[in-house]
């Protein structure tokens, strides 16, 4: 792989920042789609399993188990029975997505004070209606924070999907990687891993905001 230098790497990217700003939409919305998908299955989970100590201790343990499959392998092995491209990317992310949004789920719940339910059910809420006034409210900083974490684990992991031809910038981290030695190759592995790093900047100041305006101010304080 050939020196740095910064002439040579800003040439670059003056004339390929709308193929970089394309990759980087891309590598943002398949990391989006995947994290909806893992938040909606992740917090049903949660809910369903979150005051049943067996069920719980088993989703848990395997989301915690799923998650140590290598990335690589687990791309391989989806490729030939979804093909290649978005397909793959978002089953892995989704799959790799699961574990901290299920845990914080879980725990979120499971902080709750008892007196506090008991409160709501002797005001005559029904269950559905403790759950969506009161359970998912408290919960939902921590359920956020497990959405956070597993939003920085997809965008790294979105790309690795380059290996099976997933969209983002890992598709710029892969062409550097095998094209060592070559004049752009350097630039090509820069662009595509400084590319990340500012997008998962981006996604957690956007995290953040989230949690300001969706956290009512007596949880915030």
């Amino acid at each position: 792989m050939s020196g740095f230098d910064l002439d040579n790497v800003t040439k670059f990217l003056e004339r390929r920042w709308e193929d970089i700003l394309q990759l980087a939409a891309e590598h943002l919305l398949v990391v989006v789609i995947s994290l909806a998908i893992a938040l909606v299955i992740g917090v049903v989970l949660g809910l369903l399993v979150w005051d049943r100590a067996t069920p719980r201790a088993i989703a848990i343990t395997s989301a915690s188990v799923a998650i140590t499959i290598p990335s690589l392998a687990l791309l391989a092995l989806l490729s030939p029975i979804l093909g290649l491209g978005w397909g793959p990317t978002i089953v892995a992310l989704v799959f790799y997505s699961l574990l901290p949004i299920i845990r914080n789920t879980v725990v979120g719940l499971r902080e709750i004070p008892a007196h506090i339910l008991e409160s709501a059910t002797a005001m005559g809420m029904s269950r559905p209606r403790v759950l969506l006034t009161t359970q998912l409210p408290l919960a939902w900083p921590v359920i956020l924070t497990g959405t956070r974490v597993a939003a920085q684990l997809s965008l790294g992991i979105a790309a690795i999907a380059a290996y099976v031809a997933g969209p983002g910038l890992g598709q710029y981290i892969f062409k550097g990687l095998s094209s060592l030695g070559s004049k752009n190759a350097l630039n090509y592995a820069l662009a595509g891993t400084v590319g990340v790093i500012v997008l998962a900047l981006l996604v957690d100041g956007a995290f953040v905001l989230i949690s300001r305006y969706t956290t009512s101010r007596g949880l915030r304080a």
